[in-house]
């Protein structure tokens, strides 16, 4: 790299940094404020209140990010704009497409972090987070279907639960059925089903299995049987936010589970699949957007084109959560509105370069 390039990229990420010290303590005080009375009432610990503003601070940053990476390359390149540093830059023979290309490389180094973030530190703090939330400030509220449970649990089984305890793992009217092909093959039933974490086994009561036969059916009836199942207890109901809580590598095997047993849930997995990819894509996009925007000196300085900026950003989330909602909320392709606003504000971007080279 050269002097510009280093020059560039120091400026780029140490305007990040303070951007993110400056707004995230802010964050977490606003929430803690709206919060506190809660944590009092509920007498939680303060180690446990400690670990869950860490968790917080790195699900609001991954959140965040290309936000505050989009504001504080505004900020700085307007400064320099204003300094007449970029004029300096292009008339001594700097062309704008080697201008940018500092910026690129802070891009690049900010979308690795992204990255990493989203695929292995994020899902660990979204854990925490969403815990601790459903625990001490919403202790009524779900985090998973309890009633009327049916699942697909591979391609020959299927299993209804009427009601399920998540805490004690049992569950009432517990019903499995095998088939092969169209065909049902048995059928057990029980009035109660409860799992056994020391030996991984499931104890039903008044269990009945019912093998159908070509002409006749055979029962066979227990007071209480023990036995082993293909499922996983957890994969009964699985919380609302569980796609937010895995690794990549696990959110890829969990969804492949879903779509075999027909879950309604799948378009919203997928959504946080893919935007694993698209966020760090974003920060691409918003560099160059953020670039093009404030590298003119404008007559209403810095402020016209921190104005300019913030709705810019508006925009931009208005189409991430308009999107994100259709996917989750019906079958609109989450692939689509993952990836929707990037295509729309790359083209933003492409056109502003333009101008922005004239």
């Amino acid at each position: 790299m050269k002097i510009l390039d280093w020059y560039i990229l120091k400026r780029y990420l140490f305007t990040f940094l303070m951007m993110l010290l400056l707004f995230i303590p802010i964050a977490i005080t606003v929430h803690l404020a709206e919060k506190i009375g809660k944590i009092l009432e509920s007498e939680v610990p303060i180690d446990e209140v400690l670990i869950y503003l860490l968790d917080f601070t790195i699900y609001f940053a991954n959140l965040l990010f290309p936000l505050f990476l989009f504001l504080s390359v505004i900020w700085f390149t307007s400064k320099l704009a204003n300094n007449t540093e970029v004029i300096a830059f292009l008339s001594s023979g700097v062309s704008f497409a080697r201008f940018l290309r500092s910026y690129i490389y802070g891009a690049i180094v900010v979308a690795i972090v992204a990255l990493i973030l989203g695929l292995y530190l994020a899902p660990i703090a979204s854990k925490g987070f969403n815990e601790f939330d459903f625990k001490y400030f919403h202790p009524y509220r779900k985090d998973a279907q309890d009633s009327n449970i049916f699942r697909q649990i591979n391609d020959n089984e299927l299993i209804y639960v009427r009601s399920y305890d998540s805490k004690n793992k049992q569950g009432t009217n517990f019903i499995l059925e095998r088939f092969d092909g169209n065909k049902l093959v048995h059928k057990i039933t029980a009035d109660r089903i409860k799992y056994n974490e020391e030996d991984t086994t499931y104890t039903l009561t008044n269990y009945v299995k019912r093998n159908i036969g070509e002409f006749n059916d055979e029962f066979e009836k227990e007071n209480k049987k023990d036995t082993l199942f293909s499922f996983d207890v957890d994969d009964l109901t699985p919380v609302v936010y569980q796609a937010e809580i895995l690794s990549y590598k696990e959110l890829v095997n969990f969804i492949e589970k879903e779509e075999a047993r027909g879950s309604s849930n799948v378009g919203r997995y997928k959504l946080v699949l893919y935007k694993k990819w698209s966020l760090p894509v974003s920060i691409f996009i918003l560099t160059i957007i953020a670039v093009a925007v404030s590298s003119i000196k404008r007559r209403g300085g810095m402020g016209v084109n921190l104005a300019l900026g913030i709705c810019i950003a508006m925009i931009f989330i208005f189409f991430d959560k308009i999107f994100g909602v259709m996917a989750e909320q019906s079958d609109f392709p989450s692939v689509i509105a993952a990836w929707f606003p990037n295509v729309v504000f790359g083209i933003l971007a492409l056109y502003l370069l333009k101008n922005a080279k004239r």
